[in-house]
């Protein structure tokens, strides 16, 4: 793409507030730079809410709600489709704005618009099979009926890693069943959620389902929305230690919450396992999305008889990898997404070599413009490196070696996170065996992606707090009433 293109895909985006269907400024005219991590330079302004702005939305919101409620359930599924249709349709200019404010891989940002567009697919479908009931009551007096309605206006936080694919995956189920909107992206990639603001609203969603406001300051903006009580529901993506503040705040009014928090994702690998099926797996749960994915693979336990050779075939292949700008043709590697993210994984590899881990390719940051780290492989990794216990949210794979399968599910299970677990190996007992006993809400069972609109997302312990996408995602945007009937 040449960079009139590339200024062009940036000029037609609208970078104001987006309140009660109209763009407006921030109030007194606050604005924040967006930079492309690939080089630092600035892309673009955009506005910069204050905690009045965000009021403003939630009025927005609220004014909207039983209006939209009261929308056929067949015609907000129209909705979604229409988005659904935009969306492929301009696949190629939001993969670009994607990947500017953002680095990744211009062909891994076209699959992220196909994956955000399937969840509007998806929901589109589900709108129409809110269901209820109807049973006679156990002394035969009475009925009941129960009915299932939108839960009212909701706060969205979505993260920077998948700019799109996060808000589709809230905004989907939220539309679908009937509730309204209040959404914070990211600052450091609010032009994806800016764009697709304009599509739904060409897609025919009404004023005020869906308000936008981009924020540096997300705490200042978004806990007045919180502890206002006209907000009855909150959906995050992001770190555990946010979401445990945004859980403290949303007892004070008991919001309904869907948490989708940090992960430290076990990849198991078992001597009898394909190694060919298990490298492959090992490349896309570590390398998707430069490693910075709460889904990604943070810690490589194989059995000893086959580390050497894994470790070898891992090495090869993440040697392989080219890296550069994500514009550039046949680059796999692109930007972290900003320095902060290079000093955390710099810092993290440094720490496991300090206690014996041995670097087999990569392990140190790139000098120059960008916020590059090269594709690295560890081994020897010690259970005491920091890495064994944080999410290194970078293309980085620690390889520790096992002997039998109880040490590989304690190790595996050995993390207060518990959102996925990869598990590769060609023996059926095996693999329902040490599926059934991993500590994780999904399991890569023989696949290195586990993610799909039609499946649940979401984790145990400290990786969150219900299901996003599959037939329950509706539910977390649902209120269920029992109505008593005397006959």
């Amino acid at each position: 793409m040449s960079a009139i293109s590339e200024a062009g895909v940036v000029g037609a985006v609208d970078k104001e507030l987006f309140i009660g269907g109209k763009w407006v400024p921030a109030t007194g005219g606050r604005t924040f730079d967006v930079q492309d991590p690939s080089t630092g330079t600035v892309l673009c302004q955009v506005a910069d809410a204050t905690p009045e702005d965000g009021l403003a939305a939630l009025d927005a919101a609220v004014e909207a709600q039983a209006g939209w409620a009261a929308v056929a359930p067949r015609e907000r599924g129209e909705i979604l489709r229409r988005a659904y249709e935009k969306l492929i349709e301009r696949r190629d200019q939001l993969a670009l704005l994607m990947t500017l404010e953002m680095g990744k891989p211009l062909a891994e940002a076209a699959g992220e618009i196909t994956y955000a567009a399937e969840f509007f697919r998806w929901f589109a479908e589900e709108a129409v099979r809110v269901d209820g009931g109807y049973a006679v009551a156990p002394n035969g007096v009475g009925r009941f009926l129960v009915t299932r309605q939108p839960v009212g206006p909701a706060l969205l936080i979505t993260p920077w890693n998948f700019p799109m694919a996060m808000g589709t995956r809230k905004i989907g189920p939220a539309v679908a069943a009937g509730s309204t909107m209040v959404i914070k992206p990211a600052a450091q990639t609010p032009l994806s959620m800016l764009a697709l603001a304009a599509i739904l609203a060409e897609a025919g969603l009404p004023d005020g389902v869906l308000n936008i406001v981009t924020t540096t300051d997300a705490g200042g903006v978004m806990e007045p929305l919180i502890r206002d009580g006209r907000a009855r529901k909150l959906s995050f993506t992001g770190s555990t230690a946010v979401g445990r503040k945004l859980l403290e705040q949303c007892a004070e009014k008991v919001l309904r919450t869907s948490m989708e928090l940090g992960g430290n994702a076990p990849f198991l690998v078992f001597e009898d396992a394909d190694l060919d099926a298990a490298v492959e797996g090992a490349m896309q749960a570590k390398m998707r999305n430069i490693g910075e994915a709460c889904t990604a693979a943070n810690r490589f336990y194989v059995q000893r008889g086959v580390v050497e050779e894994f470790s070898r075939r891992l090495t090869e292949r993440m040697q392989a990898l080219p890296m550069g700008r994500g514009t550039e043709d046949g680059v796999v590697v692109g930007p972290l997404i900003d320095e902060a993210a290079v000093k955390k994984v710099t810092e993290l590899v440094k720490d496991a070599t300090e206690r014996g881990a041995r670097v087999l390719t990569g392990g140190a940051a790139i000098d120059g413009p960008g916020h590059f780290y090269p594709a690295t492989v560890l081994t020897d990794v010690p259970a005491e490196a920091r890495l064994a216990a944080e999410e290194i949210f970078g293309p980085v794979a620690p390889i520790t070696p096992f002997d039998t399968e109880d040490e590989a599910v304690a190790k595996a299970n050995n993390t207060e996170y518990g959102l996925v677990s990869y598990l590769y190996t060609s023996d059926v007992k095996r693999a329902l065996r040490v599926s059934e006993r991993l500590e994780a809400g999904m399991i890569g069972l023989n696949q290195g992606v586990v993610s799909n609109p039609a499946a649940p997302f979401g984790g145990i312990k400290q990786s969150g707090l219900g299901r996003e996408g599959g037939t329950v995602g509706i539910d977390e945007f649902l209120e269920t009433k029992y109505i008593a009937v005397s006959l």
